[in-house]
């Protein structure tokens, strides 16, 4: 054979028939379970892509039975008389096997949304992928912590730090996608999400977020909102950021609907004690309707008009400091009325407390636990929750306001466990929550509930979040092509273990 022809031959790839097809399947839904982890004995590592599947074609191992451990955070597999979770599987070309796992979240995770090779074994497999960029979409690699919002009969989603193939380090000025809404011709977010990126000239997913200073730009608090004219307008929060977060600039962007890229229309101090941030969504109050802003508790708010939107004074904080002061660890300007009780109420120019703050109050004794509407333990054993990120969202079905949040210093890692929480106003009081998901020694954080995909009248919900080693208790173990990207859940409201 000559050289040629080894290099035409080197670059042929396997058909859909010389791959070991592996199906890992939820054995209560039947569904295929992404991030399903199977290793051989020599220590062949696999994991499923977003529907489930494994194309192998290992050339030592072919054609002879072939054991797989199996693995997956939230799920599990019968162990065998040595201890061993795993399958012997008859490994021929052109076959195929199926593995059921049992699901011990109570959420169910579906798919991937953001990086590369979401469906790469679906598609070496022959079958069909529900999306139109299945394997990379805009050379997207990586993103952080997901913002989305229907604006003009679409879905705008946003994204911080990306990441693409061509370089370690991709762009850090806010990423961006659209998708049709179910109703509209999108997927059904059951299938999937077909993103459509806004692009520079070479296709990477570019900057949205423009400033002619330097660093980094993250954005929050997207509100959908009529400016003075009458015309829809998406207006956020914006961090100008040095780092992993020094806030160099802060203030409030507006997207340009012709250049579709959000410039800034007003700065604020860098100090300033409320900046809209977190996750924003709308309350009707008897006065008027409001954003509030859920981190994860919605402790901060503003009037859901354009002046008041616009001008910083207008933003209130939900806080038990007396009106202008600044938290103080060992001496806190608290708000008492005469008998010497706690008060919680709105107040302009006044930071809330940080849940770090709280429980450092609590634990010094210089506030009671029970004076706090923000107070969340596990529903079955009590103990105190550590909310990180999160959102809030009020649901139909339940009638109840629910926030999906995760727990900081958790059980399975340190970011990793996701909590179900419900209330029957905004400001709670949030007291009990049901843990949802795990993610061993890894992170999952700023978990977002979509309710524009709620289903069967806010029955089931879906939600994402960032999926890293970054944080966690074992930061060598990055999991290939899931690592640093968006992960999807759908939760059943009806689960009798929610209740």
């Amino acid at each position: 054979m000559t050289l040629l022809t080894c290099l035409v031959v080197g670059k042929v790839r396997a058909a859909p028939a010389d791959y070991f097809a592996i199906q890992v399947v939820d054995e209560e839904t039947n569904r295929g379970v992404p991030l399903v982890l199977l290793e051989t004995v020599n220590n062949i590592r696999f994991y499923t892509d977003s529907n489930g599947y494994v194309a192998f074609d290992e050339p030592e191992l072919m054609d002879q039975k072939v054991f797989f451990s199996v693995s997956s955070s939230g799920y599990e597999f019968p162990k065998d008389g040595f201890g061993k979770s795993g399958v012997t599987l008859d490994v021929r070309r052109g076959g195929s096997a199926t593995i059921k796992i049992k699901r011990t979240n109570i959420a169910e995770r579906l798919y991937r949304i953001t990086g590369g090779g979401i469906y790469r074994d679906t598609v070496l497999l022959g079958k069909k992928p529900p999306t139109s960029q299945p394997v990379l979409a805009a050379q997207v690699f990586g993103q952080d912590s997901c913002l989305a919002v229907v604006h003009n009969r679409k879905i705008y989603w946003f994204w911080g730090d990306t990441n693409k193939p061509s370089y370690a380090l991709g762009q850090f000025g806010t990423s961006g996608a659209t998708s049709e809404l179910p109703t509209n011709g999108g997927l059904d977010p059951s299938v999937g999400i077909d993103l459509h990126y806004f692009v520079d000239e070479s296709g990477f997913s570019r900057p949205m977020a423009k400033l002619p200073e330097q660093g980094a730009i993250w954005i929050g608090a997207v509100m959908v909102l009529p400016d003075d004219q009458g015309v829809e307008r998406l207006v956020c929060g914006y961090s100008l950021v040095k780092g992993l977060g020094e806030p160099l600039q802060r203030g409030l962007m507006a997207l340009n609907e012709q250049t579709q890229a959000f410039n800034r229309i007003k700065q604020m101090p860098v100090d300033a004690p409320i900046v809209p941030t977190g996750q924003a969504f709308r309350v009707k109050e008897k006065d008027s309707d409001y954003f509030y802003f859920a981190e994860p508790y919605p402790d901060l708010r503003v009037k859901a008009d354009w002046k008041s939107v616009t001008d910083p004074a207008s933003y209130e904080a939900y806080t038990p400091l007396k009106a202008g002061a600044r938290f103080d660890k060992n001496s806190p300007p608290l708000d008492r009325d005469t008998n010497g009780h706690l008060r919680y109420s709105w107040k302009r120019n006044t930071r809330p407390l940080s849940v770090s703050q709280q429980r450092d109050l609590i634990a010094s004794s210089k506030i009671n636990e029970t004076d706090s509407p923000f107070r969340l333990h596990d529903a079955q054993t009590g103990h105190a929750i550590l909310a990180h990120g999160g959102s809030v969202a009020w649901n139909e079905y339940r009638r109840k306001w629910i926030m999906i949040f995760v727990e900081f210093g958790g059980k399975s890692s340190l970011l990793g466990d996701v909590w179900y929480a419900e209330a029957d106003a905004p400001l709670g009081p949030w007291t009990r929550a049901t843990k949802i998901a795990v993610h061993d020694n890894m992170s999952f954080y700023n978990p977002l509930h979509h309710p524009f995909f709620d289903r069967d009248g806010g029955k089931v919900v879906y939600f994402e979040g960032t999926y890293t080693y970054n944080f966690s208790n074992n930061p060598q173990s990055a999991v290939p092509r899931y690592e640093y990207n968006q992960l999807m859940y759908r939760l059943d409201l009806s689960d009798p273990r929610l209740k």
